[in-house]
C-alpha cells in the first residue's frame, strides 16, 4: 500500500519538524530577558506568553490525533507551516505583549500539528522493532535541537546580536521541512478496525489512563518549568543559564537514544519512579547551590525527566491499549496544557519573590539569586507529588504486563 513512499523524505522532513519545534522552544527561552526589557515585560506577562506556546500545542495535537485519518499528515503539516512561519515573523515585527502572545499560540499550533502528524506517520511507513527504531530517532530530536538552538542563542547573544536574528534562524528548518514535505506523497494510515473513537473515548475512563493523564499534569511542568525559565532563574547563579539547557537536552538526547535497555530493566513505573527522585534532588540542588555545582545539578536533572514524556506515551499505548492514537494524543496534549496553566503562576512566583527580597534589602546579584533559588523551591513541590504518585503505580502496576514481546499487548 505504501511501496511508492519516499520514507527517507518524509522521515528527514519529520525531523526538521522537530528540529522547529525544539528551535522555537530554546531560542525563546534565549531571548526571554530580551523581551523583557525591550517591550517593558513583567515576569509574569512573560509568563503568559509563554503559556500561548503550551495552550496552542495541545489544541493542535488533539485536532491532529481527532482527524489524522480523514484530514491526512499532509494537510496537518501544512497547517503546520503556516502556523509556524506567521508565528516566527509576528515574533520578529512584534509591537508589544498582545503581539506577542498570539505570536507564541501560532508558534504553538504548529508544533502540535508536527507531533499530530509525524507520528502516526512514522509508524504508518515502518512496522516492527523498524518502527520503534524510528520513532525514537525522530524523537531524539527535540532535545537534540534544544541543545543546537541553545548553543545559537548563546553565541548570537555573546556577540550582541538582536533577538529579532535569533528568530529569524527558527525559519531555517521550517524552511528545510516544507522543502521535503512538498510535493511528496504519504503513506495511507493504517487504521486497525478495534481503533474505533467510541472505544478510545471508553477507554479513556479506565482507571489508570485517568491516573496517567493526571500524573502527565505533573511531569510535564517539572520538565517544562525550570526549562523554560532557565534563562531567567540561573542568570545570577555562576553558571550560564543557555548551557545549562543545551547540557540538560544533549543528555537528554543520549537518554533516549538508550531508553530500550533502561526501560527493559527497570520497567515502566520503575522508570517513572526513579525519574521523579532525580527530578526532586536536581531541583533542590538547583535551590541551593552556585557556581560549577550548577551543572552537577544539570546532570542529575537531567538524568530526572529524560524518560518522562516518551514513557508516559508509552504507558498510555502499553497499558491502555485501546484508547489508541486518541489517547497518545490526550496525554500529550495534557502535559503541554499543564505546562500552559503553570507558566504564567511560575512567573507570578518569581515576581513575589523579587518584591520579597527586594523588600529584605537585596540588590544587584544577590536579588536574582535569591529570586531564582525561591523559585525553585517552590517547583519542587511538582516532583516531590510525582513521588507519591509513582509510588503507588509502581505496586499497583507491578503484576501488569504492558505488552509482550511479540507487541501483543496485555490487560491492564
Amino acid at each position: 500500500m505504501n511501496e511508492n513512499i519516499n520514507r527517507s523524505a518524509l522521515f528527514n522532513g519529520s525531523c526538521f519538524a522537530l528540529i522547529t519545534t525544539a528551535f522555537t522552544f530554546s531560542i525563546r527561552a534565549g531571548i526571554l530577558p530580551q523581551l523583557g526589557e525591550q517591550f517593558n515585560l513583567t515576569d509574569t506577562q512573560l509568563g503568559f506568553i509563554n503559556s500561548m506556546f503550551f495552550f496552542g500545542f495541545p489544541i493542535s495535537m488533539i485536532l491532529g490525533g481527532l482527524f489524522y485519518h480523514t484530514f491526512g499528515p499532509k494537510n496537518i503539516m501544512r497547517v503546520a507551516f503556516i502556523a509556524h512561519t506567521i508565528g516566527i515573523i509576528m515574533t520578529i515585527y512584534a509591537g508589544g505583549y498582545t503581539t506577542l502572545l498570539l505570536s507564541t499560540l501560532f508558534i504553538g499550533f504548529g508544533n502540535g500539528c508536527t507531533e499530530a502528524a509525524c507520528n502516526p506517520m512514522i509508524a504508518d511507513m515502518y512496522s516492527g522493532v523498524k518502527m520503534d527504531k524510528m520513532l525514537n530517532r525522530f524523537h531524539m530530536w527535540f532535545p537534540g535541537g534544544i541543545v543546537l538552538g541553545s548553543l545559537i542563542s548563546q553565541f548570537m547573544t555573546s556577540l550582541n546580536l538582536g533577538w529579532e536574528l535569533q528568530m529569524w534562524i527558527t525559519m531555517v528548518p521550517t524552511v528545510i521541512y516544507a522543502f521535503l514535505f512538498f510535493g511528496k506523497a504519504f503513506p495511507k494510515p493504517q487504521v486497525e478496525e478495534a481503533a474505533s473513537l467510541g472505544q478510545n473515548v471508553r477507554a479513556m475512563f479506565t482507571p489508570t489512563f485517568l491516573f496517567i493523564f493526571f500524573c502527565m499534569f505533573l511531569t510535564a511542568i517539572s520538565e517544562f518549568g525550570p526549562n523554560q525559565w532557565v534563562s531567567v532563574i540561573m542568570a545570577a547563579s555562576g553558571a550560564e543559564p543557555m548551557l545549562i539547557l543545551a547540557l540538560t537536552s544533549g543528555l537528554m538526547a543520549v537518554g533516549r537514544f538508550f531508553a530500550g535497555p533502561v526501560v527493559r530493566a527497570l520497567g515502566q513505573t520503575g522508570v517513572l519512579l526513579g525519574g521523579s527522585i532525580l527530578t526532586a534532588i536536581g531541583i533542590y540542588m538547583f535551590s541551593v547551590v552556585t557556581g560549577p555545582m550548577a551543572y552537577v545539578a544539570t546532570v542529575i536533572f537531567a538524568i530526572g525527566i529524560c524518560y518522562f514524556w516518551p514513557v508516559m506515551v508509552g504507558a498510555t499505548a502499553q497499558r491502555v491499549p485501546k484508547s489508541g492514537a486518541l489517547g497518545m494524543s490526550i496525554v500529550g496534549g495534557a502535559g503541554m496544557f499543564s505546562s500552559a496553566i503553570f507558566q504564567p503562576v511560575i512567573g507570578s512566583w518569581i515576581d513575589s519573590a523579587r518584591a520579597k527580597n527586594a523588600a529584605a534589602g537585596l540588590t544587584d546579584n544577590a536579588l536574582e539569586l535569591a529570586t531564582g533559588q525561591d523559585a525553585m523551591v517552590k517547583m519542587l513541590t511538582f516532583p516531590a507529588i510525582l513521588i507519591v504518585l509513582f509510588l503507588i503505580f509502581f505496586f499497583w502496576q507491578k503484576n501488569v504486563k504492558p505488552k509482550s514481546e511479540e507487541g501483543t499487548p496485555a490487560t491492564a
